[in-house]
């Protein structure tokens, strides 16, 4: 499929990479506000045999049959509206917007005008991820979950306009980095009911939203859990996910899965992987995002939803909402 490319920042290159890999895409065009940004791309990736687009227009009216749309946040509404209007499916880099209601209007903007929007969440496309879900059915009910983010970002990173901002990035720690690992910790645990949260911004960085979160989880199925997220870790360690169910106990780390069954049994599934986690942010494997982008295409081919759909990356969006409004209000929320 012919796709186009809007937002060349930093996570472009790890589209650029993805898509050089796959056999089931070739890039058409790629459009930036800045021109020199545009030629920069292009200089950079001249293999990809990409255009540079003077307008988002001239991508809506294209024969490209859907977009990557990696722009800030804040940057996006008037996008989605133009790409909507001429029924080009999407496929956005997270979080959806920077506010539920907000991620919310722009879910049922492309619901009600029937066009397919996707979300790179691409933890779930993690290969082990796979292995750990036909293993839920033996593993019995859920008991208990620790999930920990033990990130670091040095102040440089946060230093570049509107970063750990809500009117660019909608927050901090959780909407920019956590939101990964909590998608994909509800994927397997199911909805939460009710969280009790603190939030901080440490004396590591100067920034407006928060670099620190621990919250308690109380999930619908009757599990309790706990959340861990930051970027003032230094140097920064892989994110984990440990779900303690009834028959036994697995510990998820970027690509290695290991399994301590109650009766004794020990296994070790996938290997060892770079997640983001330290001062370089891009340090991590574009094959997470090339299979997230082939399984859209196969999803618009079979007309089925994409791994993570618009309306479902919203379950994540509601858990940061309520995290966000316990630390603020000091008080436990019920999750509507």
């Amino acid at each position: 499929m012919k796709v186009a490319l809007i937002g060349l920042g930093m996570v472009s290159r790890t589209f650029g990479d993805a898509i050089r890999n796959s056999d089931m895409v070739d890039l058409a065009y790629v459009y930036a506000r800045s021109a020199e940004s545009r030629a920069r791309f292009l200089s950079d990736w001249p293999d990809l045999g990409a255009a540079a687009a003077g307008a988002v227009a001239e991508i809506a009216a294209s024969d490209v049959d859907f977009v990557l749309l990696t722009t800030p946040p804040n940057a996006r509404r008037h996008i989605v509206q133009e790409l909507v209007s001429a029924g080009k499916p999407i496929l956005m880099e997270k979080p959806v917007e920077r506010t539920l209601a907000a991620a919310t209007e722009l879910v049922e903007l492309c619901e009600a005008a029937e066009v397919p929007l996707g979300i790179m969440l691409q933890h779930r496309a993690r290969p082990v991820v796979a292995d750990l879900r036909k293993l839920l059915p033996e593993l019995g009910a859920l008991r208990m979950a620790e999930v920990n983010v033990p990130w670091w970002r040095g102040q440089a990173y946060y230093d570049e306009p509107g970063r750990g901002s809500y009117a660019r990035d909608g927050g901090g720690v959780m909407i920019s980095q956590a939101i990964h690992t909590l998608d994909l910790m509800l994927s397997l645990t199911g909805p939460v009911a009710e969280v009790s949260a603190m939030s901080a911004t440490t004396g590591f960085h100067q920034m407006e939203a928060e670099d620190f979160v621990c919250a308690g989880l109380r999930f619908e199925t009757g599990a309790v859990g706990q959340v861990f997220a930051t970027t003032a870790s230094f140097p920064g360690r892989g994110e984990t996910i440990t779900l303690h169910f009834a028959k036994g106990s697995v510990h998820l780390e970027a690509g290695l899965l290991q399994v301590s069954w109650q009766d004794g049994r020990e296994e070790t599934i996938g290997q060892a992987a770079s997640s983001g986690a330290g001062a370089d942010p891009m340090a991590f494997t574009s094959d997470w995002h090339r299979f997230v982008i082939e399984d859209f295409v196969e999803a618009l081919q079979t007309g089925r939803a994409p791994l993570v759909s618009g309306r479902e990356a919203l379950e994540v969006h509601r858990l940061i909402d309520a995290l966000e409004a316990s630390a603020k209000a000091k008080r436990t929320i019920i999750l509507e």
